[in-house]
């Protein structure tokens, strides 16, 4: 709907196609440095905050020098987390745990043999229990020094490995990263970038209804990606090609975009 109103050849603000912000950038250069050497990397942050959208841009990096095997589903025991592994790898799932570890350390030696570097993505890692981490770390230990263990999760993962007992994880991580809220003028740039990306005029969103989204969006990365999208469906609704005021606090009314106190019972 959006892209026959504007004449658009893609969508605005897509999640397979979303622009890096400068802090973004710096992170994923960290971590690819971090897979030449063996690492352990800690990626955490708020819901949000965009921590998925660095995991795609990871992803689709390097698909010729760099292997991400992602795990998503991250509140499995660690034999079945071990298959979700062999699976992301593209590797045979069949067979007792060790032989499954067994195949894994053979493919990620191949790799390495090819000059590829590995990237394994955990993501919400904060849900995966810390005994299960723990195996995993043990495994990779066999793995050659090409990879890099990257883990994405909320701030509280932090707090679970800074307890006593967890500290053998804690002492081999190399790298870790707090992604912080956005400021105003970096949810501006976010949205002209978006624009620009599609060939959208920034004048689609007026000065107002960009402050307003900043506001609202509390700093959010996927906030403001969903209060952009909305606001751009309310300006289908009303036949025009502009986003004001008008368009985003109709988005703002919608009951999950109010708090519990403005929401009468």
């Amino acid at each position: 709907m959006i892209r026959a109103h504007f004449g658009l050849d893609k969508a605005p603000f897509s999640h397979e196609d979303m622009t890096l912000l400068s802090q973004q950038k710096e992170i994923l250069d960290t971590l690819r440095v971090h897979c030449q050497q063996g690492g352990l990397s800690v990626v955490v942050g708020e819901p949000g905050t965009g921590k998925s959208v660095l995991k795609e841009a990871l992803c689709n990096f390097d698909v010729k020098r760099l292997i991400t095997p992602v795990v998503n589903r991250t509140l499995h025991t660690y034999t079945s987390t071990l298959r979700l592994l062999c699976e992301s790898f593209k590797i045979d799932t069949h067979g007792k745990n060790v032989k499954c570890e067994k195949r894994l350390i053979e493919e990620a030696e191949r790799i390495n043999h090819l000059g590829k570097m590995l990237a394994i993505i955990i993501d919400d890692a904060h849900l995966m229990d810390i005994d299960c981490l723990r195996r995993l770390r043990l495994l990779l230990e066999d793995f050659p020094k090409n990879h890099n263990l990257i883990l994405i999760a909320q701030p509280n993962l932090l707090s679970k490995l800074a307890l006593t007992i967890h500290e053998d994880i804690q002492s081999r991580i190399t790298y870790s990263v707090l992604l912080s809220a956005l400021s105003p003028d970096d949810i501006e740039k976010f949205i002209c970038d978006q624009l620009d990306r599609v060939a959208l005029a920034h004048a689609t969103f007026t000065p107002e209804a960009i402050g307003l989204i900043a506001r609202s969006s509390e700093g959010k990365l996927r906030a403001t990606r969903n209060l952009c999208i909305g606001g751009l469906m309310e300006a289908v609704r009303d036949r025009t090609r502009v986003v004001d005021l008008k368009q985003v606090n109709r988005v703002l009314l919608q009951p999950h975009w109010r708090r519990d106190s403005d929401i009468p019972f």
